[in-house]
């Protein structure tokens, strides 16, 4: 399998992370100074406190994805290691962040760091469980499920449109797949009947080469997929 990956954008990303990190400690720990000191600028204060929070959100969205060891990034690296057949695992370097094109044709990536279980019943998602932490992570807004039938139809409605413009009138591009999958090792999953198939990490090799066997993507369709994707450098 080949990678492809955008090492300048996660570089940046992991900077802006780190870098709004500290700006949001102190910018916290100068809001409650003033609360405590300076009554009389109480309104200051709050502004440090507003700013502070609303850093701590961006850091923690750039940390999850670029500071973290293993990135996303690695773990699915890791994830379809030795799969067999010519694949190449596109990351940050195409419309969408990780998009896997080979025998089994144009998969999104979508993964997700949740631990505890994740639910869809009557067209939700949900996760619960996970201890103290997870708990913490979702009452800030992050590490939570959200709607990724949302996010999984708008980055393939992005990969269509690039595609469109890349090829010739009249040619149509191979159909856009794609898969939850559940990083953490322990996750509990109960997705009958979602849009989309949600599996965890160890089981995404094998769901791959299941998907090559059931709709193989035309070798010569395969190479001139990769090749449009592979010479561009608009997301490099």
């Amino acid at each position: 399998m080949k990678i492809i990956r955008n090492e300048k954008l996660i570089e940046r990303n992991g900077k802006i992370g780190r870098y709004t990190s500290l700006a949001a400690l102190l910018c916290l720990a100068g809001g409650m100074i003033l609360s405590f000191n300076r009554p009389d600028l109480l309104t200051w204060s709050l502004i440090a406190l507003l700013a502070g929070f609303t850093l701590t959100q961006i850091s923690m969205f750039f940390g999850n994805r670029f500071g973290r060891k293993p990135r996303p990034d690695e773990q699915l690296d890791a994830a379809l290691k030795g799969i067999p057949g010519d694949y190449t695992l596109f990351h940050y370097s195409t419309p969408v962040s990780h998009l896997l094109v080979g025998p089994a044709g144009l998969w999104i990536l979508l993964p997700f760091n949740l631990k505890g279980k994740v639910t869809y019943h009557k067209n939700r998602w949900r996760s619960s469980g996970g201890g103290f932490l997870q708990g913490y992570m979702r009452l800030f807004g992050q590490e939570t499920i959200g709607r990724p039938d949302v996010e999984a139809k708008s980055e393939a409605a992005a990969l269509e449109k690039y595609f469109k413009k890349k090829m010739d009138e009249g040619e149509t591009p191979a159909p856009t797949y794609a898969v939850l999958v559940f990083l953490d090792p322990d996750i509990e999953i109960e997705a009958e009947g979602a849009p989309a198939p949600a599996i965890p990490a160890k089981k995404l090799k094998e769901f791959i080469r299941q998907m090559a066997k059931d709709h193989p993507l035309p070798p010569l369709e395969l190479e001139k997929l990769k090749s449009l994707l592979a010479k561009d450098r608009t997301y490099a």
